[in-house]
């Protein structure tokens, strides 16, 4: 380890943000051209590309041997989506959720997770198990072309895909990309050379930043699965956070909680599927990850639907708490790590915390979903009343 593993760790850094910034001014401006909602584009093109690092480093790493990295790398990167990035992007300026995220998508992705970790009960991802997830995504890609061609979008905010107003979203892009000549108005080449430079300088960025930080977490002898679920993880996650925080800056928020769902689906379907493939004799499961990293990956999934159904939002308050437990839990994996005597305290503790945490979180949401029947019953009954 010298001075150069700094300097690579650095590099990487700095291309991720620039990566990021070029994807989404590149898909939102796309999007607005093709007339599709940036919630579309969020769980497609954004998630998805920003999702490539985490593809590029389980391949490698199953074609490697090193299969506990590839494991750790899905699992780790869904649980800091939820925890690091939506919470940190909503302690930046909240986040708000449209009804189809809440309807369709989070249901996908908390079935698609219950789904890994039944087929991982038998200690190994295998080629049959991997192909039935990449099927997932293939059909639920599909669904959501067709159903963006056809304008019937399920989207409860303010877009409709089927009537966008032009010049309204070229003027939002020209504020919210802080540009003086509007991207959308760019030839379409040009746009999509945006969405190609960002996915390549996210590639060569995380590379430059997983491999830096893997040979300073080897140097100070963390097992592999530790490495993929920290390290590894949070290094491929930085594209969606560097995405994230700065479409919640620039007011795109849908495509912010659409980048997170999506990449969650294509981290489990795509990446996990596709390394389940490839790897000559599939993908061994630990038995902590059994134990301990799918059920906090679950557990981070399931809660973000009581959340959400507090008015549709994301609040500060509850981005910091989602913060708090991701960073609880990183420590709880350094402390086990490294045999840490503290290690049998915390563990405990945060077996008493998480349960209060998320009954706090379902008393909140379903006195909001409760709010939400009453003020949609209010309505159907005014419109049923006669007027005088």
């Amino acid at each position: 380890m010298t001075i150069w593993t700094f300097g690579a760790l650095a590099a990487g850094l700095a291309a991720l943000v620039w990566g990021a910034d070029l994807l989404v001014k590149g898909a939102a401006s796309t999007a607005t051209r093709f007339g599709i909602a940036p919630v579309i584009v969020g769980l497609t093109v954004v998630a998805f590309g920003t999702s490539a690092p985490e593809l590029a480093v389980s391949v490698s790493a199953a074609l490697g041997d090193t299969t506990d990295v590839a494991l750790g790398n899905v699992v780790g990167s869904n649980t800091a989506n939820v925890l690091l990035i939506l919470g940190l992007s909503a302690v930046v300026g909240g986040l708000s959720v449209q009804m189809r995220i809440i309807r369709l998508d989070i249901p996908i992705v908390v079935g698609v997770s219950v789904a890994a970790y039944l087929l991982a009960f038998d200690r190994e991802i295998g080629r049959l198990d991997g192909a039935a997830l990449f099927l997932i995504v293939v059909l639920y890609t599909v669904w959501l072309v067709r159903a963006a061609r056809r304008g019937d979008d399920p989207d409860a905010g303010s877009i409709d895909v089927g009537g966008i107003d032009a010049d309204d979203l070229v003027e939002e892009l020209e504020e919210l990309q802080e540009l003086d000549e509007a991207i959308v108005d760019r030839p379409v080449p040009v746009l999509l050379l945006y969405i190609v430079v960002g996915l390549a300088t996210l590639v060569v960025g995380s590379q430059l930043l997983v491999g830096s930080a893997t040979d300073i977490a080897e140097h100070f002898g963390v097992s592999e699965l530790v490495i993929g679920l920290t390290i590894v993880s949070v290094g491929t996650s930085l594209p969606e956070l560097a995405t994230s925080v700065m479409a919640v800056r620039r007011g795109e928020r849908d495509i912010a909680v659409g980048n997170v769902i999506g990449s969650n689906l294509f981290n489990l379907t795509t990446v996990l599927g596709l390394t389940g493939l490839v790897a000559p004799e599939g993908i061994p499961v630990d038995d902590a990850a059994i134990r301990l990293d799918f059920p906090v990956m679950l557990a981070a999934t399931v809660a973000l639907v009581p959340i959400i159904w507090n008015n549709f939002e994301i609040k500060r308050w509850e981005g910091m708490v989602l913060f708090g437990f991701y960073a609880a839990y990183v420590g709880f994996l350094v402390l086990e790590a490294g045999d840490h005597g503290a290690a049998d305290v915390f563990g405990p503790a945060m077996l008493i915390a998480v349960p209060l945490v998320l009954l706090t979180f379902s008393v909140t949401g379903y006195r909001g979903w409760r709010r939400w029947v009453e003020q949609h019953q209010a309505v159907r009954f005014d419109r049923r009343t006669p007027s005088a």
